[in-house]
């Protein structure tokens, strides 16, 4: 028991007297507290025998865990998903088709002779007017757009592009003077398909009379040496059509009737002028990159034009009979019926009611 003056627990410790005075001889000094071995135990090995407090690791797996195959997984489905959904459109049918070689364009011109002499006169808006033509548009303004609806695989847009595509060929290829009277020609030839180029800048290096490689088969080119244009305001009139031909095509078919006032090369205001008068029916086809690209195939070009004479060549350019002509003396060039492929060359003769009174 505790003395008269302890508190009834006893001395507290840290007191004089207390439990704290059993340790005053060890003397903790800055070498033993460094060498210390510092070791704090775990609950369950406090409890038990002092285990060994730090535990060693499962060793890892080698490859991916599962979360990283998932993760991967999902990566490559979304990159697939939006490769698949950037390439199709909603017109795709899904149907893989295998693409069809580029037929060559086929051609046709015939050229119309004079049953007499060629009118004229020095006012061309009087030939204009008293001739068939009277009532066409002028230029452009005469290969007005249809109504464009879409098909089974192509929306409204896409048939608007092709048909205003088809117009900007034939503006540029039977309207600008440059293409007409001055050889030039890349602004018709930007607008193909790159399949047709050799075709096409071979009609021009080596123009023929087959049936393929006729210059003037892709548009509408004088001889700058014996004509130019007498009024370049061009009449013009005629019809478009777009039709949908398989799931992966569209066709375009025009139809057009363009009148030309000519005059002699450097003949001047003072000469006569004359009417030359080309029919030109086109057919245009599109896949999905034409459309893209603003380009086009050609399938078939057949043209009528006239004043002509059936003796002259019409393969590389025309030379239209001016006013006060007749048609030369001759039959077209000869037709090989043995030759696999080739074209009929033919020759028909203008009505005269299509020639201007004046």
């Amino acid at each position: 028991m505790g003395g008269p003056g302890d508190p009834p627990e006893g001395t507290p410790d840290g007191a004089p007297g207390g439990a704290d005075d059993e340790y005053r001889s060890v003397v903790f000094d800055e070498s033993f507290v460094r060498a210390a071995r510092l070791q704090e135990f775990s609950a369950r090995e406090r409890m038990g025998d002092h285990a060994p407090a730090v535990r060693r690791r499962p060793p890892m797996r080698r490859g991916l865990s599962r979360q990283a195959l998932i993760l991967v997984l999902l990566i490559a489905v979304a990159f697939g998903t939006a490769v698949y959904m950037g390439v199709r459109t909603p017109y795709d049918t899904g149907t893989a088709t295998v693409p069809e070689a580029t037929e060559p364009l086929r051609m046709t011109i015939v050229p119309l002779a004079p049953l007499q002499e060629v009118p004229g006169t020095t006012d061309p808006d009087r030939l204009f007017a008293a001739s068939p033509a009277a009532q066409f548009r002028i230029g452009a303004e005469g290969i007005p757009l249809p109504a464009a609806r879409s098909t089974s695989h192509f929306s409204d847009s896409q048939v608007v592009t092709a048909l205003t595509t088809a117009k900007d060929y034939l503006v540029r290829s039977s309207l600008y003077p440059e293409v007409l009277t001055g050889g030039e020609m890349r602004s018709v030839r930007v607008m193909l398909d790159p399949d047709q180029l050799d075709q096409f800048d071979e009609s021009f290096d080596h123009p023929a009379a087959d049936g393929r490689h006729a210059a003037t088969g892709w548009l509408v080119r004088f001889d700058p040496e014996t004509v130019e244009l007498a009024d370049p305001q061009i009449r013009v009139q005629g019809t478009l059509q777009a039709t949908e031909t398989d799931s992966t095509t569209l066709e375009v078919v025009s139809d057009h009737i363009f009148v030309y006032a000519l005059r002699p090369t450097g003949g001047g205001t003072q000469a006569e002028a004359s009417l030359f008068t080309v029919r030109r029916e086109l057919q245009f086809t599109f896949d999905r990159d034409d459309l893209r690209l603003h380009q086009t195939r050609l399938r078939t070009s057949h043209a009528q034009a006239g004043p002509l004479s059936c003796a002259e060549d019409a393969a590389s350019l025309l030379r239209p009979l001016l006013a006060g002509q007749t048609a030369k003396t001759g039959t077209p060039a000869g037709t090989d019926p043995y030759a696999t492929g080739s074209t009929a060359a033919l020759c028909g003769a203008l009505a005269p009611h299509t020639q201007p009174e004046v």
